[in-house]
């Protein structure tokens, strides 16, 4: 088999200062790499404003990291580029200055066949840059923001829609987002559809009672079997999870357990209060990828009325531990949810989160049931296998 040299640009990527930070992009180019003949080189920018906004705590940690680590299994490229708050339309050329000279003398050491975008926006429109430089094709994944948000914004929708024509192929999260692309007028005939993977071996139904036992005693709730409701991300208002607070005066009983961090945990806690039900709310913050298993468990279901996604992994996370999820109509939802035993797509209504969830907890759910409703879509296996092959069909072009 040739051997298929593939430069990836990530600017969502874990590192030392965040170590969360797009973990599903590490685990499918770990996917990638472990595929036969694929030999990945990765590199993930991250931005440093000048100073004295470099002195901010928020960028203070990046500029202390490596300009290249070993991240579990992956060697790591991370050049800095110059990131200018408020102004993202600059920052896919900004990206692009920053990685060309080290793309350059790593392809004249050993060529690369292709440039692979994982995220569409700055991603994208920075590899298309990368890859004309270098004289290669290019492909380029839609996630979810980058296009509902960015491929709508007038400073940053040219840029997308330059990107997308020039790609040799593109993939999306769900059919969804394949939609949604194509209403942005990006040609579906290059778009393939690239669901995320999961380890089923840590993503899996497990000791209901045991789960919830020790979350009751670390979070001291008390004695009682209270039915526990929860959501996984950053507390940003896209997020939902105010409508999650505000449907709890309509759900006596239940305890909201958010994990992730965020601007809006002020807003949330002071809504908490004034609703009368702060002391049915917990911020856990940031939670380990490794400890999520235990807290889907634990809850009766995982309530994310967010306001797009492209397909969110918690979604996948939570019903592979055999959660039922109650979300919105976004992104790949009905991909999910194609069933009662799954969960609900409700409207974005306190009201109709809450109907929702007593629904839900009146009829207490078979979490091996749950579990199966999907199918065999989603391994990392399958992630990196299915990029592999994209990637191959795009260099034979």
């Amino acid at each position: 088999m040739t051997p298929l040299r593939v430069l990836s640009l990530a600017t969502l990527f874990p590192d030392a200062a965040r170590p969360n930070f797009g973990l599903f992009v590490e685990q499918s180019l770990r996917a990638l790499a472990a595929q036969p003949g694929v030999e990945l080189t990765v590199v993930a920018p991250r931005g440093v404003p000048p100073w004295p906004l470099s002195l901010h705590l928020r960028y203070r940690a990046l500029r202390m990291l490596p300009r290249q680590d070993d991240w579990h299994g992956l060697h790591v490229h991370r050049p800095r580029f110059r990131l200018i708050p408020g102004r993202a339309a600059r920052n896919p050329a900004a990206i692009a200055r920053a990685v060309l000279p080290l793309a350059r003398r790593l392809h004249a050491v050993a060529p690369f066949a292709v440039v692979d975008a994982q995220f569409f926006y700055p991603d994208g429109p920075a590899a298309m840059h990368i890859a004309a430089a270098l004289g290669l094709p290019f492909s380029v994944k839609a996630r979810g923001a980058d296009i509902s948000h960015f491929g709508h914004t007038p400073a940053t929708a040219p840029q997308i829609s330059d990107a997308a024509i020039k790609a040799a192929g593109l993939l999306a999260v769900s059919a969804a987002m394949r939609d949604d692309m194509a209403a942005i007028g990006i040609d579906l005939a290059k778009v393939s559809v690239h669901y995320t993977g999961i380890d089923r071996a840590r993503f899996c139904p497990g000791d209901r009672i045991a789960a919830r036992a020790a979350l009751a005693r670390e979070l001291e709730l008390g004695p009682g079997n209270r039915p526990l409701i929860a959501s996984v991300g950053a507390l940003i208002p896209r997020k939902g999870q105010a409508l999650v607070i505000q449907a709890l005066p309509e759900l006596p009983g239940v305890t909201y357990l958010l994990a992730g961090t965020g601007d809006s945990e002020g807003e949330y806690r002071a809504m908490a209060a004034r609703l009368g039900v702060a002391d049915r709310v917990h911020f856990l913050g940031p939670v380990a990828h490794a400890d999520l298993p235990q807290l889907y468990r634990a809850a009766d279901a995982i309530v994310m009325p967010s306001v797009s996604e492209g397909l969110a992994n918690a979604w996948v996370e939570a019903l592979a531990c055999g959660t039922p999820i109650v979300i919105s109509d976004a992104g790949g939802a009905a991909e999910l949810v194609t069933s009662d035993v799954a969960g609900r797509i409700v409207e974005r209504t306190p009201k109709a989160i809450a109907m929702a969830v007593r629904d839900l907890l009146a009829t207490p759910h078979d979490a091996a049931a749950v579990s199966d409703t999907l199918g065999d879509r989603f391994s990392w296996e399958r992630n990196g296998r299915e990029l592999a092959e994209h990637l191959r069909r795009i260099v034979s072009l």
